[in-house]
């Protein structure tokens, strides 16, 4: 049995709650929190939120934990699932490249149910969701995956299960070896198949994206903390995660850099609210729009040529955040997206969208895919009048390669938490999130988050 890996993850993550962050990785941890924060409150309106938060409201249980969606007062593990299904329920939360998932989505809502159920303060959150960034994306870095093939395993699913775990044990306050157990219950629950494109509802989407993860990992710090034990060294060797989920392992991957190299400095805060591989193509667009004044009308023909390995997920699909010609299509007819027109289904059928649409094109490109940094786009655009415009995206805005400023996150959850709280409660909350660490007990932002229905 090789217990080094599960050893020294477990070590790390049962120290993690007591070390301070470096000041940029606290700084930038705060705005991920912000950024999902926003993402739970603006989805709690759509499909998967709802969803979300009925499941919860059946189950109840011990008013441990907040439900953003209605201010519910649950189980820790039932307010996770909740608002992690809404923080995945629009496309607007983030994501991480290299662990091949959305962190946000399932940390965030283990971390703020668990924080609450043990009393435990900003800071200590803080540190929690940074420890769950680095143990989930470490989790697939060290399946050691061909980036040229698809897995056969959905890495959105397994990364988030071991990121929500590893956050929601820290504030457990599990130790070391405690926590060995936790990432055995962690390991015993992995699971995902990449089914997900063919959601039509991106209700089940949301679940194993985020809402699976966060309860499992939720789960797994409860159970131990209620003295249940566990099957140590379960990460790499013979009989383990890696050996079950991997053909060609890197096993020092998973504690390669803790404390060191932080990946929440490798996740990108999206300035759209609709799927990742979007983004530069919609950066590359309005780019057009602004430098020569392009509408709709002035189209003949466009062509987004793209990453072959991320087409096919935003290819003619048939919900509008993740469809790649609808979205390109609303934007030139109204010269902007709002986060309303890329969630409106009703547009998708609408005549002038559509032929719109017939005259928009993606092309894949295996050179696009291998360039740094990743996710790039080209758009061009053949006009009636016979120009050809195009631009090339290289780093999309918000990814680390070009990071959105600390006042464009907050512009951005201001617009999308506004509708459901308003304005003055809004700026409050942002300001608390942005000095989480300061915050003596997560528990005082309670009053902020619920709906003022639900308080």
């Amino acid at each position: 049995m090789n217990c080094a890996q599960t050893e020294a993850v477990a070590a790390y993550c049962a120290r993690a709650r007591h070390i301070d962050l470096p000041e940029g990785v606290a700084g930038k941890t705060a705005l991920h929190l912000l950024d999902t924060v926003a993402a739970v409150i603006s989805g709690t309106a759509l499909p998967a939120g709802r969803a979300g938060d009925a499941f919860a409201r059946r189950l109840g249980g011990p008013e441990e934990s907040l439900v953003l969606a209605s201010g519910l007062m649950v189980a820790a593990p039932h307010a996770a699932l909740a608002n992690a299904m809404a923080a995945h329920a629009d496309e607007t939360d983030d994501s991480h490249v290299g662990g091949r998932f959305h962190p946000g989505c399932a940390v965030v809502p283990a971390a703020l149910a668990m924080a609450e159920a043990f009393d435990r303060s900003g800071a200590e959150l803080l540190r929690a969701i940074a420890l769950g960034y680095d143990i989930g994306a470490r989790a697939v870095m060290a399946l050691g995956l061909d980036p040229n093939v698809k897995p056969r395993h959905s890495t959105h699913s397994i990364a988030a299960n071991f990121g929500a775990t590893a956050a929601a044990a820290s504030l457990a306050g599990l130790d070391a070896r405690q926590i060995a157990w936790a990432l055995s219950y962690a390991v015993q629950q992995s699971s995902g198949v990449p089914y997900w494109q063919r959601d039509r509802d991106h209700i089940e989407k949301s679940f194993d994206f985020g809402g699976m993860a966060a309860r499992n990992g939720v789960y797994a710090a409860l159970v131990v903390d209620c003295g249940w034990t566990g099957v140590e060294g379960v990460l790499s060797g013979p009989d383990s995660y890696l050996s079950a989920f991997s053909d060609a392992p890197v096993a020092d991957a998973f504690s390669d850099g803790l404390g060191e190299r932080f990946e929440i400095m490798g996740a990108a805060i999206k300035k759209w609210c609709v799927g990742s591989p979007i983004q530069a193509a919609l950066d590359s667009l309005t780019a057009l729009m602004a430098e020569h004044g392009v509408a709709a009308d002035d189209v003949e023909r466009l062509t987004a040529t793209m990453p072959d390995d991320r087409l096919h997920i935003v290819n003619d699909r048939d919900m509008p955040d993740v469809c790649l010609q609808h979205l390109l299509a609303v934007t030139l007819l109204d010269g902007d997206l709002t986060f309303a027109a890329a969630h409106d289904r009703a547009r998708m059928d609408d005549p002038a969208v559509r032929a719109l649409r017939a005259r928009i094109g993606a092309e894949p490109s295996a050179e696009l895919t291998a360039a740094r940094p990743p996710r790039q786009a080209i758009v061009t655009i053949e006009t009636r009048d016979g120009r050809r415009l195009s631009h090339h995206t290289r780093a999309v805005l918000g990814t680390p390669a070009n990071p959105m400023p600390a006042d464009q996150v907050a512009h951005k959850a201001r617009d999308l938490i506004a509708p459901a709280l308003g304005g003055e409660k809004v700026d409050r909350l942002i300001q608390a999130l942005r000095d989480i660490g300061s915050l003596a007990k997560v528990r005082d932002l309670r009053s902020l988050l619920a709906p003022a229905q639900g308080m």
